[in-house]
């Protein structure tokens, strides 16, 4: 038996993967959790250990009989040699098989962002790893941007006309799920994209097609989106983070698309139409 501790394990990426894990033969998963478990985590029965970053007297019992860690970076943690490094220390003690960690794409070339020096921590301490290396999350349509798409069917996002390869973060999952099995993908960074790039007034587009009602997209400059998030009381740091990852993105680079995603899985990346009609639809029209 492998035993399997997924952090984050109630995110649009963990949550689907616990699922997983804990459908697969030879595995054993172990659901890092902050406070109690969730009624769905109860529910599926899985084994949860209290886990928090910033608490180091929850590393030792979270890690103990692992083989294998799955992580992503809280939002909310943007300073890494404060808020990563002591546990990757306590990781690196309990010499695990492998290390997980959702990074960014493009994060090889952009040595600023978190994900990428929490990428060269795990480096230098030597941890067995694999990193994933997603475009932007369609999910984040509907979290981080879903007030504005829910209350003014508006997609408020500083990323100028410059395209993006959006991901399903249940792939990100599926992806997890192999590579958390299978030797061959240590030591290797893989780059996850969707099957298509796209402009936000595409997106917007798609959506007012398929949804039958208009949505807009603002495109805001960088400052009035950044003092907006602020208005809206989100912690100076997730928004300042945010905001350098759409200057990456006019940049044009979250636009490249690669074959990677299926040739892990073995199937296509789920689209942005599969998307909209499955979780967009019910967010903004509810009960049609």
């Amino acid at each position: 038996m492998t035993t399997i501790l997924v952090l984050g394990s109630t995110g649009n990426i963990g949550w689907p993967l616990v699922q997983l894990l804990a459908k697969t033969p030879g595995v054993t998963v172990v659901a890092g959790v902050h406070h109690t478990p969730t009624p769905a985590m109860q529910e599926l029965g899985v084994a949860t250990v209290p886990f928090d970053f910033l608490r180091p007297e929850t590393f030792a019992p979270a890690l103990n009989g692992v083989d294998r860690l799955f992580f992503v970076r809280p939002p909310q943690l943007a300073d890494p040699s404060h808020d990563m490094l002591p546990f990757l220390q306590a990781a690196q003690v309990a010499r695990l098989q492998q290390v997980v960690f959702v990074s960014l794409m493009g994060v090889e070339h952009n040595p600023m962002v978190p994900h990428r020096k929490i990428e060269r921590m795990i480096t230098e301490l030597g941890l067995p790893h694999t990193f994933l290396r997603p475009s932007f999350f369609m999910q984040n349509l509907l979290t981080e941007h879903g007030q504005d798409l829910r209350e003014h069917h508006d997609l408020f996002i500083p990323a100028g006309h410059a395209k993006t390869s959006f991901i399903d973060c249940a792939d990100i999952a599926a992806a997890a799920a192999v590579v958390l099995r299978d030797d061959q993908y240590l030591g290797q960074a893989l780059t996850l994209t969707g099957p298509e790039a796209l402009t936000y007034d595409q997106v917007a587009s798609q959506m007012s097609q398929q949804l039958g009602i208009a949505i807009t997209y603002s495109h805001p400059g960088l400052l009035r989106f950044r003092r907006r998030m602020l208005q809206r009381g989100i912690a100076k740091e997730f928004v300042n983070v945010m905001v350098m990852l759409y200057v990456i993105t006019r940049l044009g680079n979250a636009k490249a698309t690669t074959d990677t995603l299926p040739r892990v899985l073995g199937r296509p990346a789920r689209t942005l139409k599969d998307f909209i009609e499955a979780e967009v639809r019910p967010a903004l029209l509810p009960g049609k």
